[in-house]
């Protein structure tokens, strides 16, 4: 870490940081000659901060405050070590840290931890998730009463309709996207490809797959930082939650796994199109998973809106070969490439979170051995088929009673989570959808 700060001597200011449980980035500021201390010995703040509602505020009644008198807990560097923060004009470094007890034990509440304890699980079999995600958000002025599209930096246009892979719509924003790219190689985010989708000024970006699910979450974690942040040094805002425009479609977040054995073959590939009993038990998992899970995929009061029938945000509880109406999907390609992508997940989720419910879900698929049902065909919204919470409440009460996410999340995780949402539940009911929108377009 040391010798990151020595190869880039125009770093001036460093941030220590670390994802709360709606993945906001919480820490602090310090001059870089303190650099070494906090390598080497950490930094402290309550742990409560990572328990913080949407507004960064305490959660009513909640043990980490007043009943343990707010106390601290340490927090040291991760492995990733020092990234650049190119959107901001000061050349700085971004340290992430994640949290620990004084005597070294990891804090339950802290999600990176959540999706550390999922990997160790599949560890513990001999077995590594190489896990992938694709990134869906939206360019938006903000700057007006309602939200529109930024004007073209090349033609000053605003293009009033939703182009899907369009190549004028990518050419529009191309300095953006030049220095976003060069950002992610500053960052060591594995960035891929680029396309525009179908809402108003929104983009996808495919993050390469990883055999390390921390690293896959660190990138997307980082990713929402950087963009978010860049999008502000070109004048406009970018924004990952669910549903910035009612009639449009929203932004998701799809996640695509295969498990590797202890010798490096994929435990997916049978040879051929359909794919080994592992494949369909750790199918079995996510499906059994998704009524609990769907606090961790849809997390804020804007998340169901996005999950609408026909809007390609799943709605049924079903799996399928090739077919995007699904909430499983299993693309085609080559066997050694055999994987599973989960489409359930909105574009404001915590990605440490989401990726622990995903893969925590499919382990228990795994080691239950339980086959799922048959594979759909055709449109997944014009079938009869079980249906994932439709709201906030419903998912939180689905949330505390699963037995599936008691399986995945420590029990702590789970009560603070809960507590959250329920603090958050009951003042975005004060408010109008407008106010809503505000709070959520720079914070998720």
């Amino acid at each position: 870490m040391h010798d990151w700060l020595t190869g880039n001597p125009e770093i001036r200011a460093i941030r220590v940081a670390a994802a709360d449980l709606n993945g906001v980035a919480r820490g602090k500021r310090m001059p870089v000659r303190f650099a070494d201390k906090v390598t080497q010995d950490g930094t402290r703040f309550p742990m409560s901060v990572l328990n913080l509602d949407i507004w960064g505020e305490d959660i009513e009644d909640s043990p980490l405050v007043m009943e343990t008198g707010d106390r601290d807990g340490v927090l040291r560097p991760t492995e990733r070590g020092f990234v650049p923060m190119p959107w901001l004009n000061t050349p700085t470094g971004l340290l992430p840290i994640w949290m620990f007890h004084d005597d070294g034990r990891p804090f339950a509440g802290d999600p990176r931890h959540a999706l550390s304890a999922v990997q160790k699980r599949f560890a513990d079999k001999g077995l590594t998730p190489v896990v992938a995600v694709e990134l869906e958000f939206f360019l938006i002025d903000d700057a007006g009463t309602r939200l529109r599209v930024p004007a073209s930096p090349r033609s000053g246009k605003r293009r009033v309709a939703g182009e899907i892979l369009s190549m004028r719509t990518l050419d529009a924003f191309d300095d953006f996207f030049t220095e976003l790219y060069d950002a992610c190689a500053a960052m060591d985010i594995p960035a891929d490809t680029a396309i525009s989708e179908s809402g108003l000024g929104q983009f996808e970006i495919n993050l390469m797959h990883q055999a390390d699910a921390l690293k896959a979450a660190d990138d997307a974690w980082l990713f929402k930082m950087l963009v978010k942040g860049l999008a502000r040094k070109h004048g406009f805002a970018a924004s990952f939650m669910a549903k910035p425009y009612p009639d449009y479609a929203g932004n998701g977040l799809h996640m695509h796994f295969s498990v590797l054995d202890a010798e490096g073959r994929n435990i997916f590939d049978d040879g051929g199109a359909a794919g080994t009993d592992a494949l369909r038990h750790a199918i079995q998992g996510c499906l059994s998973a998704m009524p609990g899970s769907m606090l961790i995929f849809a997390p804020h009061a804007n998340s169901y809106a996005r999950l609408v029938p026909g809007a390609h945000a799943p709605t049924g509880i079903a799996w399928a070969y090739e077919n995007r109406t699904a909430a499983i999907r299993v693309p085609s390609g080559p066997p050694a490439a055999r994987r599973i992508e989960h489409r359930l997940a909105g574009g404001d989720v915590n990605p440490y979170l989401s990726i622990a419910a995903v893969l925590g879900a499919a382990l228990n698929g795994i080691e239950d051995a339980t086959d799922p049902p048959a594979p759909i065909t055709g449109n997944a919204y014009a079938q009869d088929l079980p249906q994932v919470p439709a709201t906030w409440d419903a998912a939180m009460a689905a949330f505390e009673a699963s037995p599936e996410i008691a399986r995945i999340f420590d029990a702590a995780l789970i009560a603070n989570m809960l507590m959250t949402k329920r603090q958050e539940a009951r003042y975005m009911a004060e408010l109008s959808p407008d106010e809503q929108t505000e709070i959520y377009l720079d914070s998720v």
